[in-house]
């Protein structure tokens, strides 16, 4: 099918292709009845203006980047729900990409939005992601990044995160309110700051309450968000520990599986060993037993880390600098069966 051009338009009313230009693009100098016989012919026409053109005009594609580190969380799918809300407020369009954990795939995304042009850039690193090439190479081209959850914090850009050191100490402490003193930590991958955090929390929680720390009651789940980590972790503790009273997981999804296990084996929670989860995700409500975990904000982080990059292009595109901002949101501990 032929593309219809400007020109098209002027030759079907016999007047100059600038006329049409101006109409299209409501300038004052076209008179009004002219305006409205160029505006029918055009959507009669089928016209679409050129949107390289109109990218090259503006300096501006009107499209945002994010990449994820997974789908699968609940979590992810919430803050992509607030960033796609936001960002349509604004007339923009969202290109998600996903990490699956992996550095490599990361760095290839990060310079497939360059090449595309996007305005700016949401991410939420990697577990894997342990240097920064990248990220200092979207800054160097002045696209506004904003990085979310998962952050790098030597870089110089704005940052949306939780206090996961605190909402960790908060839920292990609850834990020790009640009574339990041989609280287990099925914890995340080395290298993520999220799971570093969270283990300091949970550490800090046990020195302040006078509760000696036992390292061989800390579990590593390598890929953080995994069923099958939980499940075969919780085999592992019972053997290896089987006094221990609590356990506090680094994601909803691995405390499923360890109350997939306990279940399977005849193991009561909470009477024989609670089980305190992280992120409030669709699933921790309608397990059995449901699941006490700290609740996220996901939807608003989304929401907050697209508001702030938006202000960003805005001020870029007005040649105006940006001061980054870091906000932390809160978090809230959400009570349910499991403890």
């Amino acid at each position: 099918m032929k593309v219809t051009t400007l020109k098209d338009i002027a030759i079907e009313l016999g007047i100059s292709v600038a006329t049409v230009s101006k109409a299209l693009k409501d300038y004052p100098d076209v008179n009004k009845a002219t305006k409205e016989k160029i505006i029918q012919t055009a959507r009669k026409l089928n016209y679409s203006p050129n949107q390289l053109a109109v990218n090259l005009r503006t300096k501006q594609t009107k499209t945002i980047g994010v990449i994820i580190p997974t789908t699968v969380h609940h979590f992810f799918s919430k803050v992509i729900d607030g960033i796609i809300e936001e960002a349509e407020k604004k007339g923009y369009l969202v290109i998600i990409l996903q990490s699956s954990e992996k550095l490599m795939l990361e760095k290839l995304q990060v310079n497939l939005l360059i090449d595309k042009r996007v305005d700016g850039i949401l991410m939420s690193l990697s577990n894997k992601t342990n240097e920064f090439v990248h990220l200092k190479k979207v800054l160097s081209r002045n696209i506004p990044l904003v990085l979310f959850d998962k952050i790098e914090p030597s870089i110089q850009c704005s940052k949306v995160r939780i206090d996961d050191e605190k909402a960790a100490y908060d839920a292990v402490s609850y834990l020790i309110s009640k009574g339990y003193k041989k609280i287990s930590h099925f914890r995340g991958d080395l290298n993520p700051k999220i799971s570093n955090d969270r283990f300091k929390g949970y550490k800090k929680a046990l020195e302040d309450h006078r509760i000696d720390y036992d390292p061989s009651l800390v579990y590593i789940c390598n890929n953080n968000t995994d069923f099958e980590d939980g499940y075969n972790n919780a085999k592992k503790l019972i053997q290896e520990n089987p006094e221990v009273d609590a356990i506090f997981t680094i994601t909803d999804l691995v405390a499923i599986g360890v109350i997939k296990y306990f279940n399977e084996n005849k193991i009561k929670i909470p009477e024989d060993v609670a089980v305190f989860g992280f992120s409030n995700w669709f699933m921790s409500s309608v397990v059995s037993p449901s699941l006490t975990t700290v609740h996220q904000p996901a939807h608003q982080m989304g929401v907050v880390a697209t508001e702030i990059l938006l202000e960003e292009i805005e001020h870029n595109k007005d040649n105006k600098p940006s001061i980054h901002k870091e906000v932390i949101l809160p978090t809230e501990l959400i009570f349910r069966e499991s403890s």
